[in-house]
């Protein structure tokens, strides 16, 4: 079988994945949407993730003086 056969066949096949999977999967998609949404919403997340930026803000503020910024 040519090689231009055979990447055809190959792109067919992904092509035909792709589409039966997104039929399949949407609802998946959205318990999984729906999960980390919440997860993202959750307030103990909340406030790991304030602190966190808070200390890069402080990290970015010392760089920033050593380089002369």
């Amino acid at each position: 079988m040519p090689a231009s056969v055979r990447w055809m066949l190959v792109i067919a096949l992904v092509g035909a994945a792709y589409v039966a999977g997104a039929k399949a999967g949407r609802s998946r998609y959205r318990e999984i949407s729906r999960a980390a949404r919440n997860l993202w919403d959750d307030p103990g997340v909340k406030k790991v993730r304030d602190k966190t930026y808070k200390k890069i803000e402080k990290a970015a503020s010392r760089a920033a003086k050593k380089i002369g910024a």
